[in-house]
């Protein structure tokens, strides 16, 4: 069937420009529930849908109880694949380029208080590896996948070299004295083995995202700490060093923000938080 060929085919398009692994599979699974309302609708080719059969499909989203900030990123998957069709000749006319985003106000990212954050230190401090994957998050700001991309070479005496993790720049980062002492304190407990991946499992293996993730939720749980994900101990280091008067360029470099207007939004959350200013050791 032509919509499945093509479907397929936009997805390894994607893979071979190196998108992220998360946007592939999101991608996908939109096309994938595009085509299925298409098919109910009689449609076998792209050619035959119009804009009023996508503008039906968001609808039917919207009726069943899609938010409006889902169908807005569903919207993003269609105008791509649809700029994927133009651009093969699979399509002369871009149904998709009336289609337009529903207004949604963004939420404002979670930022842990100075409370949650040396809480949450102090229920991992017994675990030496998550105490220094907590560290790491929340004194370099690295994305959870560069995190687990990290390998014991990484490690410099002052720094750490972050790898190029799906199309996001390697760069270097300081480290600052509690982010040292964690790595240092981990460094010497872990297993010796031949995997140069920085974290490992007590059998070797590398530390995999998912295991991550599911470790550090449980530490949240332990220290009380209420709707929190891995991500906001990224989106604290970032929120704390602007508030300490850090410019945006330097934090937009040491988060790899492809664009600075990423870093600046961030103005906008910390105005009214009663976030203390403190000097970026202190974190």
């Amino acid at each position: 069937m032509e919509l499945q060929k093509h479907h397929q085919d936009f997805v390894n398009f994607l893979k071979s420009k190196s998108r992220a692994s998360a946007t592939v599979t999101a991608y996908s699974k939109d096309i994938e529930q595009l085509i299925a309302y298409l098919t109910t609708e009689g449609k076998s080719n792209w050619s035959e849908v119009t804009t009023e059969n996508l503008q039906g499909f968001l609808n039917a989203l919207s009726g069943k109880g899609y938010t409006a900030k889902s169908v807005s990123r569903k919207i993003n998957s269609v105008k791509t694949f649809y700029r994927y069709l133009q651009n093969e000749k699979v399509i002369e006319a871009n149904a998709s380029s009336a289609i337009t985003h529903p207004k949604f106000e963004s939420k404002a990212p979670r930022i842990l208080s100075r409370i949650e954050y040396r809480a949450l230190r102090d229920a991992c401090r017994d675990d030496v590896r998550i105490s220094a994957i907590v560290e790491l998050l929340l004194q370099t700001g690295m994305r959870i996948g560069e995190l687990a991309a990290l390998t014991v070479d990484s490690v410099k005496a002052d720094s750490i070299v972050i790898p190029e993790v799906e199309n996001h720049e390697p760069r270097e980062v300081p480290l600052n004295k509690a982010a040292k002492s964690a790595l240092t304190a981990y460094l010497t407990s872990r297993p010796k083995v031949k995997n140069n991946a920085l974290f490992i499992t007590k059998t070797g293996r590398p530390f995999l995202i998912r295991n991550i993730r599911t470790s550090i939720d449980r530490y949240f749980k332990l220290a009380g700490i209420k709707e929190a994900k891995v991500n906001d101990l990224r989106h604290t280091f970032i929120a704390y060093h602007l508030a300490s008067g850090a410019s945006p360029v330097l934090i937009a470099k040491l988060a790899g923000h492809k664009r600075i207007s990423t870093t600046e939004k961030y103005l906008d959350y910390i105005k009214d938080l009663p976030i203390e200013k403190v000097k970026l050791e202190e974190l």
